[in-house]
Formats: C-alpha cells, sequence, structure tokens
C-alpha cells in the first residue's frame, strides 16, 4: 500500500487519468487530501472512485494514538503509523500562531550522545506523504483550513530523526508542504535542523527552498564534538562551516547554530571563545538549549545563571545569541527528548 499524500496535483492528475476518471477529480482529492482527511472520508467524490483508490494506498497514513499537554500549554502527540510505527511530533503556541515540529524519520541512526531519538536506532525514513499528514492531522484538529485560514503557521523538522539523513523525502515534503494549492506555509516559516551531513547541505542550498537551516553544533572543536557526536568522525566543523557559508551566498537566509550546553562538557570559558570565533565572518544566529536530560543518558544540564555566563561571554565576542526557554520538558516532548516512547516502554 502506498501514500496517497506523497503525491503533487500533477501526480494526481496523472493517477485519475490512468484510473479513468475527469481530470477535475484530481482536484478534489488534492483539496480533500491538504484538509486533512481520509480517503474514505471525501464526501465529494463517488463511492467507485474511493474504493479505487482504497486499493492502492491506506485511508490515512498516520493517527494521533496520545496526546500530552505540559503545565506550559504545549502539546506532544504519539502518532501510529499504518505499519504500526510510532513517531512523536510537538505543538507550540505563540501570540504570532502555532508552531508544530515534526519527526522525519522512526528513529535515527546519528547517534548523539544526549538524544533520546536515537537510542533505538533506526527503524525507516518517513515518506513525504507521512511527514506532511503530521502538519495537516493537527491542522485539521485546530480546525485550519488551507492557505491563509491555516492553522499550523510555522514548521520546524527538530522531531526524532536526521531530515538530511532522509533527503528526497524531506525536500518532497518542503514542496508539498508549500505549494500555493495546498496548506502553503511558506518556506521561510519552516526550519530545518542537521547535525551536519555536508554534502546534503549544499544540495538543499541548490534547491531554491527559502527555509531557515539550522546546525546541531553542540562543541566548538572537532575533538570534543566526536565524544557526543559521532557524525563529528565524518565531517569537520571546518567542513560544515564551508558549506553553512554556501548556504547563506545562495539562499540569503541566515544560519542558526543550535548548542546544547552541557554540564561540564562544553561550557566553558575557552568553549565560548572558540565557538565566537567560528560564528563570526557571516550572518549567523547561536540558541543556545540548557541540555534536556534523557533517562537513559549521564550528561547533565546547566543552571539558568551558567547559561547566562556562556551567553554573555558570546555577546562580549559580537555573536547573536538567545537562550532557548525550556518548554514541556515534564512530558518529554522538549528538544532531543522525542522518542518511541509507547513502543521502546513495552
Amino acid at each position: 500500500m502506498r501514500v496517497i499524500q506523497d503525491l503533487s496535483l500533477l501526480e494526481l492528475q496523472d493517477l485519475v487519468s490512468e484510473l479513468g476518471e475527469a481530470k477535475f477529480r484530481a482536484q478534489q482529492i488534492y483539496d480533500n487530501i491538504n484538509l486533512g482527511k481520509s480517503i474514505s472520508s471525501m464526501s465529494n467524490i463517488s463511492k467507485s472512485l474511493k474504493e479505487k483508490l482504497l486499493t492502492m494506498f491506506f485511508d490515512f497514513p498516520l493517527e494521533i494514538v496520545t496526546t500530552q499537554e505540559s503545565k506550559d500549554g504545549t502539546k506532544k502527540f504519539a502518532y501510529k503509523l499504518a505499519d504500526g510505527n510510532i513517531i512523536e511530533g510537538v505543538l507550540m503556541s505563540y501570540k504570532y500562531g502555532h508552531t508544530l515540529c515534526v519527526s522525519t524519520q522512526v528513529g535515527c541512526r546519528m547517534g548523539c550522545k544526549f538524544c533520546a531519538s536515537t537510542l533505538n536506532g533506526l527503524a525507516r525514513n518517513l515518506t513525504a506523504g507521512e511527514i506532511l499528514s503530521q502538519v495537516l492531522v493537527v491542522n485539521s484538529m485546530l480546525g485550519g483550513k488551507l492557505g491563509k485560514h491555516r492553522a499550523i503557521t510555522n514548521v520546524v523538522l527538530m522531531g526524532s530523526g536526521e531530515p538530511l539523513d532522509n533527503y528526497d523525502n524531506v525536500v518532497k515534503f518542503l514542496r508539498l508542504v508549500s505549494c500555493e494549492g495546498g496548506i502553503n506555509i511558506s518556506p521561510r516559516n519552516i526550519s530545518v535542523s542537521t547535525c551536519g551531513i555536508v554534502p546534503n547541505i549544499y544540495k538543499l542550498a541548490d534547491e531554491g527552498l527559502q527555509v531557515v537551516l539550522t546546525i546541531s553544533l553542540h562543541a566548538p572543536n572537532d575533538n570534543l564534538r566526536k565524544t557526543i557526536m559521532p557524525i563529528a568522525n565524518k565531517y569537520t566543523i571546518a567542513e560544515i562551516l564551508k558549506a553553512t557559508k554556501y548556504y547563506f551566498d545562495k539562499t540569503g537566509r541566515r544560519v542558526v547554530f543550535e548548542y546544547a550546553l552541557i554540564d561540564g562538557v562544553n561550557n566553558t570559558h575557552d568553549c565560548a571563545n572558540e565557538l565566537a570565533g567560528l560564528v563570526k565572518g557571516f550572518p549567523t544566529h547561536v540558541n543556545l538549549i540548557p541540555l534536556n536530560e534523557v533517562a537513559e543518558r549521564d550528561l547533565k544540564t546547566v543552571t539558568h545563571k551558567k547559561a547566562e555566563q556562556f551567553a554573555e561571554w558570546l555577546k562580549a565576542k559580537g555573536v547573536s545569541v538567545t537562550i532557548r526557554r525550556t518548554i514541556a520538558d515534564d512530558i518529554d516532548g522538549a528538544c532531543g527528548q522525542l522518542r518511541n516512547k509507547i513502543i521502546s516502554n513495552n
């Protein structure tokens, strides 16, 4: 079985033609898809067409099986995929709208020492339509429609998985979610986070997509980075920086560097000075994240006072920096805490 949400309008037009249906049916199906409807609930297409589609595609590729709400109002969803796998996502509400954090893989193979998503390794990649369906189902749940009437205004690809390790599906998702005829979320309101798969940073720069590139850096030098991020054994920080500068030159978008502060590991004055030296030279921003602790790891977070001190050291060197507000850590929904927890607890 396939995922109909993988298909663009043009691909749907080819499909209905192959099925012997009128061309306008493709637009009807496309609109229903982007409204978050299952095939069986599409009320404006014939029973016979629905039956044809249901022999080829899942009725809907995922369902929300649990919802947890944090004391700060953030919501974490567990989605059950059609094959039984579980992924998680987080809905954050702000004055300007709703931001949804989506997953791109079931698990992750990057092995970062501070992250829960990688504890059980990688089960599989998500298709473009499975990534999109996370947005569509939550948008529908919130009463959102299409275009300007959508409820989801921003998307961050920071759930479980490494987006650039699932490159083709992620890029197709970006095109589907930003398509004018669909839910139409501007690429400028979408952030793609990567631990630094250098060749695919170059490829993404050449796609013509204006997404925000976020680099999970977490250390100011290669030796330290290798102790917490296995990807550092393949790509150096110098290679990552060269690729991010290329990304900026091609897109004009400022690059964001994520830096999880781990007490006694990467929060020294020397680390701050090294980090400041790395990010100078083109428009960047450093987002400091007091480590969100994972039960299975022995890494510890910093106090707010230590986070503020590190930020001040960077500011003194002229670095644009903020400390990310910790949200949803009481429901394991903070950055680095998403995982396939329903299955891993069974």
